[in-house]
């Protein structure tokens, strides 16, 4: 069957711009979504959690700029013609421009960038991106960008966009040179879809039942989460500055529970990650790739 999408209008579709203002409680939340804190004898993780540090001051995670100023899940508008109920989120990539406030208030503006057409029956990539800004400044704080598999929309004819989307990050085929297991709360998915993401596959067994599950699974966005978090852990003694880039393919879903495994590969200022979840076997984000700054605080330059 065609798809319903109109290419040109599409790839030209306004979007309103979402105003979001989020506060320290905001920013906790979100690290206590993502497993930091669950040592309470750890003093690394503390900066994302509690305000009370002698000397220091909250800090934000890198991947929160994942969950600012979000549009919703607008695929399933009538207007955009998207079989959005066949809908996959396949790759993510963030890029910091600055640190990102623990407290703040910014705009964000999304695009529909690209539109690969796979052909009729093979379903197509559509490519959004975010801009996220200080409200006052207009400074650009992060991109966001998003590669989504409509599984239901491939034939889209003419006006979709030339060439394909970009090859995955290469994954060196050395041992790694650190790993990081992160267990995970069964309450995950429960606590991360209050940072916005309210979509009932994650919550509603039933939902997930209809959709092929045994459980609820975890989001997909908070897996990367914890991979950074495992980045952040194992190599970067939770500098949060060090942090300038992120991209993953999610390759599989992860379940609230699962030992969350990533490996890492670094070379130079560059860190390859793949992230398997234990217990199962399976490997949920791959070919992941995480961009370093040069550290301030040569204590903290481990990578």
């Amino acid at each position: 069957m065609p798809s319903r999408i109109d290419p040109p209008r599409l790839l030209q579709r306004a979007f309103p711009t979402i105003e979001h203002a989020w506060t320290a409680r905001d920013t906790q939340f979100y690290a206590l979504s993502l497993g930091l804190g669950s040592d309470p004898l750890d003093p690394g993780p503390l900066r994302y959690v509690y305000e009370g540090l002698t000397g220091d001051t909250l800090v934000a995670m890198p991947t929160l700029a994942n969950v600012l100023a979000y549009p919703g899940f607008w695929a399933r508008e009538p207007d955009t013609g998207i079989a959005w109920e066949q809908v996959v989120h396949a790759e993510h990539e963030l890029t910091l421009h600055t640190p990102i406030p623990a407290t703040g208030h910014a705009t964000g503006h999304t695009r529909v960038t690209a539109l690969w057409d796979r052909g009729e029956g093979r379903g197509a990539f559509l490519q959004q991106v975010r801009e996220i800004r200080d409200v006052t400044s207009g400074k650009l704080i992060a991109t966001v960008r998003q590669l989504n598999f409509l599984r239901g929309d491939g034939g889209l004819g003419p006006g979709a966009s030339e060439g394909s989307p970009p090859p995955p990050h290469p994954i060196p085929e050395r041992a790694p040179d650190a790993v990081c297991d992160l267990a995970t709360s069964p309450q995950a998915a429960l606590l991360y879809r209050l940072c916005g993401d309210l979509n009932p596959l994650h919550a509603d067994p039933a939902v997930a039942a209809r959709a092929g599950f045994s459980r609820p699974i975890l989001h997909g966005l908070a897996t990367m989460g914890i991979a950074a978090h495992a980045v952040m852990r194992a190599l970067l003694d939770y500098d949060a500055s060090r942090f300038a880039a992120m991209r993953v393919r999610f390759t599989a879903p992860a379940l609230p529970g699962d030992t969350l495994r990533t490996e890492l590969w670094v070379d130079g200022d560059q860190v390859s990650l793949r992230t398997t979840a234990l217990e199962r076997g399976a490997v949920v984000l791959n070919h992941g790739r995480v961009d370093l700054r040069p550290s301030s605080n040569p204590r903290r330059n481990r990578a």
